[in-house]
C-alpha cells in the first residue's frame, strides 16, 4: 500500500492525463480514416492543423503573460512576521502552511489554465480561417464606410481577442493576489487590508491592463452600435449617431488615460489620484451614456421621429434586404378576374391535374399502414417532389422506407449491427390521384419496389438515411437481411463501397472503445473484408465534413435516372454580423442558400455542390477549403432537375418581405402597407409546391407558393412565387392584387365553407360516431387571371388508429363553395355549364338522359338506404347515400 499521498495522487492524475489522450488520439485516428473513406480528408487536416496552430497560439500567449506576471512576484520576498504582529489577523495560520509550496502551485496552476485557454483558442478555428480567407464584398457601411467584410470576418475575432485578453488578464490577476497572500504580501485584518508597496506597483501595472481592455472594448462597442435594436429601426439611430458614438469615443480615449494616470498614481503611492481618473470616466458614462442619449432620444427625437430618423430607416431597409436577397425578388401585378371557364380549366389540365390533394400527415398515416410491410419498417416524413412519368411532367408524393431498430423484433447485437442494415425502397404516388376506396393510388410500392410506370429502382437499398442507427458492420459471414416474402426472407451481401475496412486487429480494437463493445473484435463473423459504417445519419454525417454550414431539416430523396437513391439536402451560410440588418432570430441576420449537399443512400458519398456563386460567405469557405464545393453545373443532369427551392428558406424571406417590401422610409415608418403570412383553423400557411403556369409564361413549372393577406385583415394581398425548375431556379416573383377590389383569403373561404348548409350538415354527420373528419391543407391555386381554393376532407376511424380516406373535396371560386367525391366532378359543377367540358371531366356530365319516373324511384330508393343506415349508425354511409339523393334530385329538377 502505497504510503505517501502525494505520490498516489500524482500517479493517479498521470494516468487519467494518459487515458484522456490515448481516447483523443483514437478518436482522431478514426476521423482521419472516416474524412479518408468520403474523400475529404484536406478539410480534416485543414480543421486539424487550424485547431492545434491556434490551440497553441492562445496557450502560449497566455502562458507567457501568466509566466511573466507570476515570476515577477516570486522574485519579491516578504519579511518574516513574528506571530505576535499575526495574532490578529483573519487567516494567520494559513500563511505558514502554504508559504513555502505557494510559488510551485501557482506554476503549475498556470500549465492547468494554459490548457483550457488552448482550448477556448482551438474552439475559434472557424473565425481564424474565415479571417485569413476573407474577401471584400465591395458594400460598404453607411457610418463607418468599413467594407462589409469587415463585420462578416473581421469583427467577430476582434471581439474573441477581447474575450481572451480579459479572461488572461483576471486569471493572471487572481492567481498573483493569491500568491502574494499565501506568501504574506497582502495581510488582512479585522479592521483593514495591508499590501507591501511593491504590490501596489504591480496592481497598478494590472490597472493599466484592465482599463486598456475597458477601452478596446468601448471602441468596439462604437461598431455595434449598427447592431443596435430600436422600436422604429434596428441599427444605429439618429441618437446613436449624435450622441453614443460620440461618448464611446471619448470613453476610449478617457480610459486609456486612466489607465495609465492609474499606474502612475501607485508607483508614486498617491491612491487618490488613481481613484480620479476612473470616477471621472463612470461620470462621463453615466452622463453621456445614461442621461444625455435618453434625453436627446426623449425631447428631440421623438417628437421629430420620422425626419430625424429617415436616413437610417433606409440604411435598415436596404440592409435588410440585402441580407435575405429579397432585392432579387420581382413585383408584378395580378389583375385577378372571375371570367374563368371550362376552356381555361381545360388549357390548364396540368395544373388541375397536379393540385395536392393529399397532406403529409393523412398520407404519412396511410403509406405506414398501406406499405410499411413489417414493424421494423418506418415512414417517418413524406416529400414533395416532380419527375416525369410515361411522358407526364408531375408532382409525386414519396416516402424512404427506413428500418427501425427501435422496433426490432429481438435486439441482439448481431440483429442490430450485422443483420439488418438497412431501410428498402420507398413508396411513391401522384398528389392527386385516389382510388375508389379514398386511399392514394401508388407510382411505387412494396418491397422490392415495382411500378407500373416507367421508373424503377435498381438499388433500394438504404444503409444511410433520416434513421439509422450508429453503426452496422456489412461484408460479413452472416448474411444480411434484405427483405420478407410470403415464402421466407430475402437475404443479400452489402456490395458497396462504404465504410471502414475492418482490415487490421488494431482497427477492430479502435472501433471496439469507440463504441464501447468487445463484440468488434470478439466476433467470429468479422473478417478482414468486413467494413464499418457509421455516421449513417445523413445530417450527422454532413454536418462531420462540414460543421461550419447550416443544414435544413427536411432532406429529400431524390431517384436518378439509373434507379440509384440519393439524398439531396440543402445548405445555408448565415451570419448575424451584418449592420442595420433586422434579425430573424437571435443568431440570424443574413442567410443564403448557397449549398445543396447530395448523399448516395447505399455507398454515403458525399458532394457539396454551389448552388448561390454571388454569395460571399460560401466564397470564402471555398477559399479556406479546397476542393470542397464543386459548382452547380457539375451536378448530374438526373440530380439537377430534382432541387427545389427550400420551404425553410422561403419562409424567412416571406416573414421579412412582408415588412421590407415597403422601400419607401415613410411608408416603412407608418406600416401603411404591412403584409403577414395568412392563418386559419389558428394555424399559419406554410409554403406548398405545385405545378402551374406563371402568368405570362407558356409552360407548366414546379413552384413554391405562399400568399400575403394585409396586416390584420383577411382578404389577399399578394402571393410569392419560387421557381425551382432550371433555368429559372431560385427566381422569386411577388403577384400583388389590386387595392380597389376584394381577393377572398383563406380565413374567409375557410368561413364560407362552415356556413355552407350543405357542407356544415356532412361535417356533422361525420364527426359522430364512427368517423373522424380531418380537413386538409387550404391551397390558393392561380389559374390564368383568377384564384382556385381546394380542400380535401379525409375521414378516419375515431375510435382506433384509422385510416385516413380522401373522401371529399371541396372547390372554391368566386361566390361559390362546392364539395364533391372528387376534384373533376367539383369543377364540372363550378365550370361545366354552358361551355366546352374539359376532356378530363367530360365522362362526368355527358350522360344519357333518363326518365323522370326511373329518377323518382332511384331517389325513393336511395332515401330508404339513407333511413336504413341511419338506423344502423353507420353515418359514412348514410352522408353517402343523401349525397346521392342530392344528385338525383338536382337531375330531375333539370
Amino acid at each position: 500500500m502505497m504510503k505517501n499521498p502525494r505520490v498516489f495522487l500524482f500517479i493517479f492524475i498521470a494516468a487519467v492525463v494518459i487515458v484522456i489522450i490515448t481516447l483523443g488520439v483514437f478518436n482522431l485516428y478514426i476521423d482521419w480514416l472516416f474524412f479518408e473513406e468520403t474523400h475529404f480528408l484536406s478539410v480534416f487536416k485543414t480543421i486539424l492543423s487550424t485547431k492545434i496552430a491556434t490551440g497553441l497560439l492562445f496557450s502560449m500567449a497566455f502562458l507567457a503573460f501568466y509566466m511573466i506576471n507570476i515570476l515577477a512576484a516570486n522574485r519579491i520576498d516578504f519579511p518574516q512576521r513574528n506571530i505576535s504582529i499575526l495574532e490578529n489577523t483573519i487567516y494567520q495560520d494559513r500563511i505558514p502552511q502554504f508559504q513555502k509550496s505557494a510559488k510551485v502551485i501557482v506554476l503549475l496552476g498556470g500549465l492547468f489554465f494554459a490548457v483550457f485557454v488552448g482550448m477556448f483558442g482551438a474552439s475559434k478555428w472557424e473565425e481564424i480561417l474565415l479571417f485569413k480567407n476573407r474577401l471584400d464584398v465591395a458594400i460598404k457601411d453607411p457610418i463607418f464606410s468599413s467594407d462589409i467584410s469587415f463585420y462578416f470576418f473581421t469583427l467577430p475575432l476582434i471581439e474573441t481577442l477581447r474575450r481572451f485578453l480579459s479572461l488572461t488578464i483576471f486569471i493572471t490577476l487572481i492567481v498573483t493576489l493569491v500568491n502574494y497572500f499565501l506568501r504574506g504580501g497582502i495581510v488582512i485584518t479585522e479592521k483593514s487590508i495591508s499590501l507591501d508597496y511593491r504590490i501596489k506597483k504591480h496592481i497598478g501595472v494590472f490597472g493599466l491592463f484592465i482599463f486598456s481592455i475597458l477601452a478596446f472594448g468601448f471602441y468596439i462597442d462604437t461598431y455595434k452600435l449598427l447592431f443596435s435594436d430600436h422600436d422604429v429601426i434596428f441599427g444605429a439611430g439618429y441618437t446613436d449617431i449624435n450622441a453614443r458614438l460620440f461618448i464611446l469615443r471619448l470613453l476610449t480615449v478617457f480610459t486609456a488615460i486612466t489607465g495609465v494616470v492609474f499606474m502612475s498614481s501607485l508607483f508614486k503611492g498617491s491612491f487618490k489620484w488613481a481613484v480620479f481618473p476612473a470616477g471621472l470616466t463612470a461620470l462621463i458614462y453615466i452622463g453621456g451614456i445614461i442621461v444625455y442619449a435618453p434625453a436627446l432620444q426623449k425631447f428631440k427625437v421623438a417628437p421629430n421621429e420620422l425626419e430625424l430618423e429617415k436616413p437610417y430607416i433606409e440604411h435598415n431597409i436596404n440592409f435588410t434586404r440585402f441580407g435575405y436577397d429579397l432585392d432579387r425578388i420581382q413585383l408584378k401585378s395580378f389583375d385577378v378576374s372571375y371570367d374563368l371557364d371550362a376552356r381555361d380549366i381545360s388549357n390548364n389540365d396540368a395544373t388541375i391535374k397536379n393540385i395536392r390533394l393529399w397532406d403529409n400527415n393523412p398520407l404519412l398515416r396511410t403509406y405506414s399502414q398501406l406499405q410499411q410491410i413489417r414493424t421494423y419498417y418506418k415512414f417517418i416524413d413524406i416529400d414533395n417532389d416532380r419527375y416525369t412519368i410515361n411522358g407526364k411532367y408531375m408532382q409525386v408524393m414519396l416516402s424512404p422506407r427506413e428500418l427501425s431498430y427501435d422496433d426490432l423484433p429481438s435486439k441482439t447485437w448481431i440483429n442490430e449491427r450485422l443483420v439488418f442494415t438497412h431501410g428498402n425502397g420507398l413508396a411513391m404516388g401522384p398528389v392527386s390521384r385516389i382510388t375508389k376506396e379514398g386511399l392514394p393510388e401508388f407510382i411505387l410500392k412494396d418491397i422490392p419496389p415495382v411500378s407500373d410506370a416507367d421508373i424503377r429502382v435498381t438499388r433500394p437499398e438504404i444503409y444511410y438515411g433520416e434513421l439509422p442507427n450508429d453503426y452496422v458492420i456489412v461484408k460479413t459471414k452472416t448474411q444480411e437481411f434484405s427483405y420478407p416474402t410470403a415464402t421466407g426472407n430475402v437475404y443479400t451481401k452489402y456490395e458497396g463501397t462504404g465504410g471502414i475496412q475492418l482490415s487490421s486487429f488494431l482497427r477492430r480494437i479502435l472501433f471496439a472503445v469507440k463504441f464501447n463493445t468487445s463484440k468488434i473484435f470478439l466476433s467470429s463473423d468479422i473478417t478482414q473484408e468486413s467494413r464499418i459504417l457509421f455516421y449513417r445519419n445523413i445530417r450527422k454525417r454532413v454536418n462531420k465534413i462540414a460543421p461550419f454550414i447550416i443544414y435544413d431539416s427536411d432532406p429529400y430523396m431524390v431517384i436518378s435516372d439509373d434507379g440509384r437513391l440519393y439524398w439531396i439536402v440543402d445548405c445555408y451560410t448565415v451570419s448575424k454580423y451584418l449592420p442595420y440588418s433586422t434579425f430573424v432570430n437571435r443568431d440570424i441576420n443574413y442567410i443564403r442558400n448557397s449549398v445543396k449537399t447530395v448523399i448516395d443512400a447505399y455507398n454515403g458519398d458525399i458532394s457539396f455542390y454551389i448552388s448561390d456563386p454571388k454569395d460571399i460567405i460560401a466564397k470564402v469557405y471555398a477559399r479556406a477549403f479546397p476542393g470542397l464545393f464543386k459548382p452547380l453545373a457539375e451536378m448530374p443532369q438526373a440530380l439537377r432537375k430534382h432541387i427545389r427551392y427550400p420551404q425553410g428558406m422561403l419562409e424567412v424571406q416571406a416573414q421579412m418581405f412582408a415588412s421590407y417590401h415597403m422601400t419607401e422610409p415613410r411608408v416603412f415608418y407608418n406600416k401603411e402597407d404591412l403584409w403577414e403570412i395568412p392563418s386559419y383553423s389558428d394555424k399559419p400557411m406554410q409554403p406548398y409546391n405545385t405545378i402551374m403556369k406563371l402568368p405570362g409564361e407558356d409552360k407548366e413549372e414546379y413552384i413554391l407558393l405562399l400568399p400575403y393577406t394585409p396586416s390584420k385583415r383577411d382578404n389577399l394581398a399578394a402571393w410569392l412565387a419560387a421557381r425551382c425548375d432550371m433555368p429559372n431556379y431560385g427566381d422569386l416573383i411577388v403577384y400583388v392584387f389590386p387595392r380597389d377590389r376584394l381577393v377572398f383569403g383563406p380565413r374567409q373561404i375557410n368561413a364560407r365553407i362552415d356556413q355552407d348548409a350543405y357542407i356544415s350538415q356532412q361535417l356533422t354527420l361525420w364527426g359522430q360516431i364512427g368517423s373522424q373528419v380531418i380537413r386538409g391543407s387550404l391551397l390558393v391555386i392561380p389559374i390564368e387571371n383568377s384564384l382556385l381554393y381546394v380542400q380535401p376532407l379525409y375521414l378516419a376511424a375515431s375510435d382506433r388508429v384509422g385510416l385516413p380516406e380522401l373522401r371529399r373535396v371541396i372547390v372554391a371560386y368566386e361566390n361559390e363553395v362546392v364539395m364533391e367525391e372528387n376534384l373533376e366532378t367539383a369543377l364540372q359543377r363550378l365550370f361545366a355549364k354552358g361551355a366546352k367540358i374539359p376532356k378530363r371531366t367530360q365522362k362526368l356530365v355527358e350522360q344519357q338522359p333518363i326518365p323522370s319516373e326511373n329518377l323518382a324511384r332511384e331517389a325513393v330508393k336511395a332515401f330508404e338506404k339513407a333511413l336504413q343506415l341511419q338506423r344502423q349508425g353507420d353515418w359514412a354511409g348514410y352522408g353517402e347515400q343523401i349525397k346521392t339523393l342530392e344528385q338525383i334530385l338536382r337531375r330531375m329538377a333539370q
